[in-house]
Protein backbone atom coordinates (compact mmCIF):
# COMPACT_ATOMS: atom_id res chain seq x y z
CA UNK A 1 0.00 0.00 0.00
CA UNK A 2 1.64 3.26 -0.73
CA UNK A 3 0.94 5.46 2.64
CA UNK A 4 2.88 8.44 1.91
CA UNK A 5 2.97 11.01 -0.56
CA UNK A 6 5.72 13.88 -1.33
CA UNK A 7 8.33 12.06 0.68
CA UNK A 8 10.98 13.20 -1.73
CA UNK A 9 14.41 15.92 -0.58
CA UNK A 10 16.47 17.94 -2.33
CA UNK A 11 19.93 16.63 -3.10
CA UNK A 12 18.49 12.80 -2.96
CA UNK A 13 18.42 10.54 -5.77
CA UNK A 14 16.58 7.57 -6.17
CA UNK A 15 18.99 4.04 -5.61
CA UNK A 16 15.81 1.79 -5.41
CA UNK A 17 12.57 1.63 -4.61
CA UNK A 18 11.25 4.13 -2.20
CA UNK A 19 14.92 4.31 -1.42
CA UNK A 20 16.95 7.71 -1.90
CA UNK A 21 20.39 8.50 -0.99
CA UNK A 22 22.60 11.94 -0.84
CA UNK A 23 26.01 12.95 -1.49
CA UNK A 24 27.26 12.75 2.13
CA UNK A 25 26.15 9.15 1.71
CA UNK A 26 22.95 9.81 3.69
CA UNK A 27 20.15 7.65 3.51
CA UNK A 28 15.94 7.97 2.71
CA UNK A 29 13.57 5.39 3.01
CA UNK A 30 9.95 4.62 3.42
CA UNK A 31 8.78 1.24 4.76
CA UNK A 32 5.42 -0.35 5.02
CA UNK A 33 4.42 -3.14 7.58
CA UNK A 34 1.23 -4.95 6.89
CA UNK A 35 1.23 -6.00 10.63
CA UNK A 36 -0.11 -4.36 13.84
CA UNK A 37 2.21 -2.25 14.93
CA UNK A 38 4.46 -3.72 17.69
CA UNK A 39 5.40 0.10 19.94
CA UNK A 40 5.29 -0.50 23.74
CA UNK A 41 2.72 1.79 24.56
CA UNK A 42 -0.13 4.17 22.90
CA UNK A 43 0.74 7.65 21.38
CA UNK A 44 -1.02 9.23 24.40
CA UNK A 45 1.29 7.74 27.00
CA UNK A 46 4.06 9.66 26.36
CA UNK A 47 6.12 8.47 29.44
CA UNK A 48 5.48 4.98 28.86
CA UNK A 49 5.99 5.25 25.16
CA UNK A 50 9.46 6.83 25.39
CA UNK A 51 10.59 4.35 28.38
CA UNK A 52 9.68 1.54 26.67
CA UNK A 53 11.39 2.63 23.56
CA UNK A 54 14.20 3.46 25.33
CA UNK A 55 14.74 -0.31 27.07
CA UNK A 56 14.03 -1.92 23.55
CA UNK A 57 16.66 0.49 21.84
CA UNK A 58 19.47 -0.45 24.28
CA UNK A 59 18.77 -4.00 24.28
CA UNK A 60 19.46 -3.53 20.53
CA UNK A 61 22.87 -2.03 21.26
CA UNK A 62 21.81 1.85 20.43
CA UNK A 63 21.17 4.46 22.52
CA UNK A 64 17.55 6.37 21.76
CA UNK A 65 17.86 9.99 21.60
CA UNK A 66 14.44 11.53 21.09
CA UNK A 67 11.47 10.64 20.49
CA UNK A 68 8.27 12.19 20.63
CA UNK A 69 4.60 12.48 18.81
CA UNK A 70 4.06 14.94 15.93
CA UNK A 71 1.74 15.59 13.04
CA UNK A 72 2.98 14.18 9.94
CA UNK A 73 0.30 14.85 6.99
CA UNK A 74 -2.05 15.59 9.72
CA UNK A 75 -2.32 12.25 11.67
CA UNK A 76 0.15 11.53 14.97
CA UNK A 77 3.44 9.75 13.76
CA UNK A 78 6.03 8.92 16.66
CA UNK A 79 8.77 10.55 15.60
CA UNK A 80 12.07 8.63 16.93
CA UNK A 81 15.98 9.70 16.66
CA UNK A 82 18.45 7.28 17.84
CA UNK A 83 22.20 6.03 17.57
CA UNK A 84 23.81 2.59 17.09
CA UNK A 85 27.23 1.24 16.68
CA UNK A 86 28.35 0.71 13.24
CA UNK A 87 28.75 -2.81 12.52
CA UNK A 88 32.16 -3.90 12.28
CA UNK A 89 34.11 -1.19 13.21
CA UNK A 90 35.73 -0.35 16.45
CA UNK A 91 33.84 3.55 16.84
CA UNK A 92 31.98 5.36 15.06
CA UNK A 93 28.05 5.37 15.23
CA UNK A 94 24.96 5.61 12.81
CA UNK A 95 22.42 8.11 13.09
CA UNK A 96 18.55 6.95 12.18
CA UNK A 97 15.38 9.84 12.28
CA UNK A 98 12.35 8.19 11.49
CA UNK A 99 8.21 9.00 11.78
CA UNK A 100 6.20 5.48 12.16
CA UNK A 101 2.74 6.31 11.18
CA UNK A 102 0.72 3.76 13.10
CA UNK A 103 -2.71 2.25 12.43
CA UNK A 104 -4.73 -0.11 13.84
CA UNK A 105 -3.01 -2.94 11.89
CA UNK A 106 -0.60 -1.60 10.02
CA UNK A 107 1.95 1.23 9.75
CA UNK A 108 4.19 3.33 7.50
CA UNK A 109 7.61 4.10 8.49
CA UNK A 110 9.88 6.79 6.48
CA UNK A 111 13.66 6.78 7.95
CA UNK A 112 16.92 8.93 7.44
CA UNK A 113 19.91 7.65 8.46
CA UNK A 114 23.88 8.93 8.32
CA UNK A 115 26.70 7.14 9.45
CA UNK A 116 30.00 8.91 10.59
CA UNK A 117 32.90 8.48 8.71
CA UNK A 118 36.81 8.37 9.28
CA UNK A 119 38.06 10.30 12.07
CA UNK A 120 34.78 9.87 14.42
CA UNK A 121 33.92 10.85 18.00
CA UNK A 122 35.06 14.97 17.40
CA UNK A 123 31.85 16.08 18.43
CA UNK A 124 31.54 13.98 21.66
CA UNK A 125 34.96 14.76 22.88
CA UNK A 126 34.49 19.26 22.11
CA UNK A 127 31.32 18.84 24.05
CA UNK A 128 32.76 17.28 26.81
CA UNK A 129 35.48 19.85 26.98
CA UNK A 130 32.77 22.90 26.78
CA UNK A 131 30.73 21.10 29.80
CA UNK A 132 33.25 19.40 31.76
CA UNK A 133 33.65 15.55 32.33
CA UNK A 134 30.99 15.37 35.69
CA UNK A 135 28.02 17.57 33.69
CA UNK A 136 28.37 15.25 30.13
CA UNK A 137 27.37 11.81 30.70
CA UNK A 138 23.67 11.97 32.33
CA UNK A 139 21.01 9.52 33.50
CA UNK A 140 18.72 8.73 30.39
CA UNK A 141 15.98 11.19 30.84
CA UNK A 142 13.15 8.58 29.50
CA UNK A 143 14.13 6.06 31.56
CA UNK A 144 16.99 6.68 34.51
CA UNK A 145 17.06 2.93 35.07
CA UNK A 146 18.08 2.11 31.90
CA UNK A 147 21.01 -0.40 31.18
CA UNK A 148 23.22 -1.22 27.95
CA UNK A 149 23.29 0.03 24.97
CA UNK A 150 25.10 3.55 24.28
CA UNK A 151 24.91 6.06 26.56
CA UNK A 152 23.00 9.01 27.11
CA UNK A 153 25.09 12.04 26.81
CA UNK A 154 25.03 15.54 26.68
CA UNK A 155 26.56 15.38 22.86
CA UNK A 156 23.49 14.65 21.48
CA UNK A 157 21.65 17.16 22.78
CA UNK A 158 20.27 19.47 19.79
CA UNK A 159 21.80 22.82 21.08
CA UNK A 160 25.25 21.58 19.68
CA UNK A 161 23.96 21.05 15.86
CA UNK A 162 24.66 24.81 14.65
CA UNK A 163 28.43 24.09 15.96
CA UNK A 164 29.21 20.71 13.98
CA UNK A 165 26.05 21.35 10.97
CA UNK A 166 27.95 19.11 8.89
CA UNK A 167 27.71 15.72 11.99
CA UNK A 168 25.56 12.62 10.92
CA UNK A 169 23.46 13.46 13.67
CA UNK A 170 23.13 17.19 12.88
CA UNK A 171 22.16 16.00 9.51
CA UNK A 172 19.44 13.42 10.32
CA UNK A 173 17.80 15.59 12.76
CA UNK A 174 17.93 18.56 9.95
CA UNK A 175 16.17 16.07 7.26
CA UNK A 176 13.49 15.67 10.41
CA UNK A 177 12.35 18.74 10.42
CA UNK A 178 12.34 19.10 6.47
CA UNK A 179 10.36 16.13 6.11
CA UNK A 180 8.19 16.89 8.70
CA UNK A 181 6.86 19.87 6.44
CA UNK A 182 6.92 17.53 2.99
CA UNK A 183 5.03 14.25 4.09
CA UNK A 184 1.89 14.05 3.36
CA UNK A 185 -0.42 10.61 4.20
CA UNK A 186 -2.56 9.32 1.06
CA UNK A 187 -6.29 9.85 2.32
CA UNK A 188 -7.20 5.76 2.44
CA UNK A 189 -4.25 5.48 4.38
CA UNK A 190 -5.06 8.53 6.89
CA UNK A 191 -9.04 7.15 7.12
CA UNK A 192 -7.81 3.77 8.39
CA UNK A 193 -8.58 2.55 12.27
CA UNK A 194 -5.73 4.25 14.64
CA UNK A 195 -3.33 2.37 16.26
CA UNK A 196 -4.80 1.91 19.94
CA UNK A 197 -3.54 -0.52 22.49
Amino acid sequence: MRALLGVELPGFRPVDNDVWANDDGDVLSVHYFGLRPDLPASLDDGPALRAGLTHLTARAGGGLIEASVKSLGGIPALRQLLKLPLPGQRSGQAFIGSFTVPRAACSTVVKVQAAERGRTGIRESMVMAQVGPDRYFRPHPYAPDVQGGLPFHAGDHAQWDAQFPDHPLSRVRSLLAALSERVQVVPEFAALPPFAL
